[in-house]
């Protein structure tokens, strides 16, 4: 893949960018606490996240307004993956999360230089139908305790857990539900307000000021060190390295999937060019740099990528002085330490509520039944398999592949007998796993119809013929001339011609 060209941006454009930037990096420095909280990492490795990584998926971009850092997917997914194997936030997961970090980058680098970007299509769409809500469903049941200002119950899966809370009343935190109440309200109020108001910044704002002040006594974000970014590649487990590689490789694909819809739309939307290679090299040197800084797995944002856009951004540096902005915010990170949890509860539930689309499952199963099958196991598996999600996801693309499969092993042949006449018109793919079936109901027709004396085979819903197929045909037209049939071909699909006409002509067959 050849290394874009890095163009100076204009003196105007420089301003523009340099505002979105900072817009963003109000957003997504109280976000890159929750979602480092979401992932079971220590807080401050969502900022270091957010900091160098964007500066360095910015020299690789190919959409102007995808914001690199970390996310809630991706952070649930890590969770899912660590938290099976390590105590959260406990040294050993801290440096589980950054070889994952590690694995998750090389994946995406290597598949961006060969020029792999297609693979991240192999997530089919009714897959991530299923499997993004019930992800959400999972995020939002994982904050509910933080948001109740209980402890979380020592359960293993999410939605357990947050049922749990919420069956004892009795141990709510009045101040926890009004420092929540009053952030979802900020959050969701200011978007009403305009879609700039920095509701997240606000809301973190109101909390600090409401800790520091003690008219909050429950749980806080108590550490968050300030200083310049670490180098933590010495802190990297390299004989885990290798375990992790499964889990590494369904979040580089699934993260990017996430990515790689924000900068398509936008692209579509402004009529411009969009390369995913590019794109899946930034996000995988992204990776690299937060494992070397103490970060986390990190992805594109839709929300703060729509930020940035709406607040005029003009090129892919955008991205770099947002986290500019991070790296100047890190010497003074210890005044986010009064943060209330609840506040970061709400951040998340807030953020994901968007997620949560079940109208599109229900639709599916009116479209395509098959379809709605893969959607709705793999939300199920999601739900159940909580925190394997790796498991869950696995299950989507063996169904979804298993359907393709099963599709291609469809073929069907409407019949038309009249006059002596019978007409075969299949409709599918004729290849070496169908092509028999055809063969076969001929020779029930033949027999069900004997005054038969003309045989049409109409080629014309047909998707493709491979060498199998063209042998069949053939066989079934020198079968019906030895029964003196008169026989006609008609609408070969016009990418089967050659090989058909090869194959149909003994004199010039390849296997005569």
């Amino acid at each position: 893949m050849r290394v874009p060209r890095i163009a100076r941006p204009r003196g105007k454009t420089l301003l523009y960018d340099a505002v979105a930037g900072v817009s963003v990096a109000m957003v997504g420095i109280p976000q890159s606490l929750a979602y480092a909280e979401l992932a079971g990492m220590p807080p401050v490795a969502g900022l270091y996240a957010g900091a160098l990584p964007p500066v360095l998926a910015a020299l690789f971009a190919s959409s102007p307004y995808l914001q690199t850092g970390p996310v809630a997917i991706t952070a649930l997914l890590t969770f899912g993956a660590l938290s099976t194997v390590a105590t959260p936030a406990s040294p050993e997961y801290v440096g589980l999360g950054l070889a994952l970090a590690l694995v998750i980058g090389v994946v995406r680098v290597l598949l961006g230089l060969l020029r792999a970007g297609w693979l991240a299509y192999l997530m089919s769409q009714p897959m991530l139908l299923g499997f993004v809500p019930a992800a959400a469903v999972l995020i939002a049941a994982s904050q509910v305790p933080k948001a109740l200002g209980v402890a979380p119950p020592d359960e293993g899966n999410e939605i357990v857990a947050a049922v749990t809370s919420l069956a004892h009343p009795a141990d709510w935190s009045p101040a926890a539900l009004a420092v929540t109440a009053l952030t979802a309200l900020v959050i969701v109020g200011g978007r009403r307000l305009h879609a700039l108001f920095p509701g997240v910044l606000v809301a973190a704002a109101l909390g600090v000021a409401i800790s520091a002040a003690g008219l909050y006594s429950g749980p806080v974000v108590d550490s968050v060190p300030s200083g310049l970014l670490p180098f933590t590649l010495d802190d990297i487990p390299w004989d885990r390295v290798p375990s992790l590689i499964l889990p590494g490789v369904i979040i580089a694909l699934i993260g990017f999937t996430e990515a790689a819809s924000i900068a398509r739309r936008f692209a579509a939307e402004d009529g411009s060019r969009w390369n995913s290679n590019r794109e899946f090299v930034g996000q995988g040197v992204a990776n690299l740099a937060a494992a070397a800084v103490g970060g986390m797995p990190c992805g594109g944002s839709f929300s703060r990528s729509s930020v940035n856009r709406m607040s005029g951004a003009r090129t892919r540096w955008s991205g770099a002085f947002t986290g500019l902005t991070v790296l100047a915010f890190l010497p003074f990170a210890a005044v986010l330490e009064p943060l209330p949890l609840a506040v970061l509860g709400a951040i998340v539930i807030v953020a994901v509520t968007g997620l949560l689309r079940f109208r599109p499952l229900v639709r599916l199963w009116r479209v395509s039944p098959p379809q709605a099958m893969i959607a709705w196991a793999t939300f199920l598996a999601t739900l159940l398999l909580a925190p394997r999600l790796d498991l869950a996801v696995l299950l989507g693309v063996g169904l979804s592949l298993a359907v393709f499969l099963w599709r291609l092993l469809q073929l069907e042949v409407d019949v038309t007998a009249r006059d002596g006449e019978l007409t075969l018109a299949p409709r599918g793919v004729l290849w070496f796993g169908t092509a028999q079936r055809l063969d076969s109901l001929l020779h029930d027709l033949l027999a069900t119809h004997p005054e038969t004396v003309r045989l049409v085979l109409d080629l014309t819903r047909l998707g493709r013929i491979d060498t199998t197929g063209a042998l069949v045909l053939r066989s079934i037209l020198e079968q019906a001339h030895g029964a003196r049939l008169e026989t006609e071909l008609r609408g070969v699909p016009p990418q089967s011609r050659q090989l058909t006409d090869r194959v149909l002509t003994p004199r010039t067959s390849p296997l005569e």
